[in-house]
């Protein structure tokens, strides 16, 4: 998800320290490009390509765009999926998950509208630039968007092509956060832990620069912003599915097995969840070949890591980092995310929108390569 006015002239660097395993460990920051508009989430394919969701708390005029080598936005996979027209399948609504598989089929994350969209899961094959399957997620087996004070929405995704499967996070408040299972084969689709205490938002006030965040509404007013399940990733192997509320301290995780097993009921699968570790409030996870998973930290413009013995390190702290969303493996090794300053954009500061370009797409070194895509 919610994936600085300020000059950073100057402003050097703060490299910090990451100690695994007996050894330094040192990770540097670099500027893949300057936005003029905020990113949502991003996926790097396997031929290098980068595509960004635009957040839809800054209204974008488009919604999907890849950044082409010259830094400009084209959009993707062209303009008329960007023709926002809720009566049709074949545009986009509101968009922020998305992730491509290791065959080049990238998957968005769609969650349609009061308007009367449907969210929807649509798969695009990079490689034959083409459709290559959409998914209607309708109800029962998701509740429709709605506004505060009882917000639902479908967020982010994790895809696992080794089981034809999509996690979804279900994100909203205490009652119907859940985690969302899509069956590619099958298309279909269940709600499961819903309102299980790892889906649920903790009463944890998310802080930044000194100020605690709330949700504003044109008509509506201000509510407290606590969120459900939002961060979602798998590790390398697709065996276990890692996740937790964004307003919350504490990372979970499940087998996909058990995920996939349709026998067990609610109560049944709430017992295979375990508390892995820590975490700081987060928006963003990806996990390594070697099982270190990297975190937002939105509070301290930090990415952090939690490493397979569940000990939480700083891996980069840099003023550029603000409101990190989302990340990606990239085919060069690098680990790439982005900066979307969202505690700054209208809904989430008392109305005004006090957000400046430059946005930005960052990538470091990581720990230990990982999944393209992710």
């Amino acid at each position: 998800m919610m994936k600085f006015g300020r000059k950073f002239a100057g402003i050097s660097l703060i490299l910090m320290a990451a100690f695994f395993a007996g050894a330094g460990f040192a990770s540097e920051l670099e500027v893949v490009a300057q936005l003029p508009v905020a990113p949502g989430n991003i996926t790097v394919t396997p031929s290098n390509r980068i595509i960004l969701t635009l957040h839809p708390f800054y209204s974008p005029k488009l919604k999907v765009v890849e950044l082409a080598k010259d830094g400009s936005l084209i959009p993707f996979p062209d303009a008329d999926w960007n023709r926002h027209d809720p009566k049709t399948t074949f545009a986009w609504d509101t968009v922020l998950g998305i992730q491509c598989d290791k065959r080049g089929i990238v998957w968005v994350l769609d969650s349609g509208s009061e308007e009367g969209s449907i969210p929807k899961l649509v798969a695009w094959d990079t490689v034959r630039d083409r459709m290559y399957k959409v998914i209607h997620l309708t109800p029962p087996a998701i509740v429709l968007p709605t506004v505060l004070p009882d917000s639902v929405f479908v967020n982010d995704l994790a895809v696992d092509r080794t089981h034809d499967a999509i996690y979804i996070s279900h994100s909203a408040g205490a009652e119907e956060s859940a985690i969302v299972v899509v069956d590619l084969e099958t298309a279909r689709v269940r709600r499961v832990l819903r309102a299980h205490p790892s889906v649920k938002p903790e009463k944890v006030q998310l802080r930044i620069n000194g100020r605690s965040l709330d949700y504003t509404l044109p008509d509506s007013g201000r509510f407290n912003l606590l969120v459900g399940v939002n961060p979602i990733a798998l590790d390398s192997k697709d065996e276990w599915l890692y996740f937790g509320p964004m307003n919350g301290k504490s990372m979970y995780r499940i087998r996909t097995a058990d995920l996939l097993n349709s026998q067990f009921a609610d109560q049944q699968l709430g017992q295979k969840v375990e508390r892995f570790s820590d975490k700081p409030i987060c928006d963003g996870l990806s996990i390594d070949n070697a099982g270190n998973i990297y975190i937002s930290d939105l509070q301290s413009s930090t990415l952090s890591v939690i490493s397979p013995n569940r000990e939480f390190k700083q891996l980069v702290t840099d003023p550029r980092i603000s409101w990190l969303e989302s990340f990606s493996y990239g085919p060069d090794g690098f680990l790439y995310f982005v900066s979307s300053q969202l505690h700054l954009s209208a809904p989430l500061n008392e109305g005004k929108n006090q957000a400046k370009p430059p946005f930005y797409v960052l990538r470091t070194k990581p720990l230990a390569p990982g999944v393209i895509g992710r």
